[in-house]
């Protein structure tokens, strides 16, 4: 676990899934309070997607400021970029990992999984993309008690704030004591179009969206990408096509609930 003891650490934005898409991610990062945060959270998910490159190379302007963690199509991106293979049902993933160069490879292949920093107000949190244990595994907002206990027990007693992303829908939850924070996506909304995000101040947690033009952003998507089906990509991913209705159906099963019509 990358660990900071930085008890400085007054101001957190975090991100999510940013899944290659520069136009939000730069109307997000212009957020006042995003540029203003001691620190900038991306959890995972960060390059696969239309504009791969490009988003990476933003991310790294963030400077120290930024802390990346790792997010399972991070992990694949790296796997396809090496010549292996990996089970990923959207083709951009492997268009994307053709357009990596090494440095990006690189990046990826060294980014922290979990990770932690002491933010005033909250103590010791710890940021992961899927769960603590696993960068793949999903858990929702209202998934069991004894599901979240089974993904959040590794952890130690003192770590009082978990903020993960990965199913691209925010919340904000009480597990037993334990604060967790989903900030949502900025890449593939489900629900919502726009960049949705969270800020961490002074012990309190904001869910925060940041609006923007759909229809430019899927424009600014289709012209700053060479990936042959970028503009029907966009209309899908950008403008929020699949709603957090058929996002839950569909990672549901996926929770270990025997029911999935409904809460477990």
């Amino acid at each position: 676990m990358s660990e900071t003891g930085d008890a400085q650490v007054r101001t957190v934005a975090v991100l999510s899934d940013v899944h290659g898409v520069l136009p939000v991610l730069d109307a997000v990062l212009a957020e006042p309070d995003v540029a203003a945060a001691d620190r900038v959270v991306v959890t995972g998910d960060h390059a696969a997607g239309p504009q791969p490159v490009e988003v990476l190379d933003r991310l790294r302007a963030l400077g120290d400021r930024a802390l990346l963690v790792r997010g399972n199509a991070d992990r694949e991106l790296v796997t396809l970029a090496r010549g292996g293979t990996a089970d990923v049902p959207d083709p951009v993933a492997a268009w994307a990992a053709a357009r990596l160069r090494p440095d990006d490879v690189a990046l990826l292949a060294a980014l922290p999984y979990p990770a932690e920093l002491t933010v005033r107000g909250f103590g010791r949190v710890v940021f992961c993309h899927a769960t603590p244990r696993d960068d793949e595994e999903v858990v929702l907002v209202d998934s069991s008690l004894e599901r979240w206990a089974e993904v959040l027990g590794g952890l130690d007693a003192d770590v009082t704030t978990v903020v993960l992303g990965h199913t691209h829908m925010p919340f904000v939850r009480l597990v037993d004591r334990r604060l967790c924070v989903n900030p949502g996506s900025v890449g593939m909304p489900y629900g919502r179009a726009g960049g949705s995000w969270a800020l961490l101040r002074d012990g309190q947690v904001e869910l925060r969206h940041t609006p923007v033009d759909v229809e430019a952003a899927v424009a600014a998507v289709t012209a700053g990408s060479t990936y042959p089906d970028a503009a029907a990509w966009a209309r899908e991913y950008v403008t929020s096509a699949n709603s957090d209705a058929d996002a839950l159906r569909a990672f549901a099963p996926r929770d270990g609930r025997r029911d999935v019509s409904g809460p477990a």
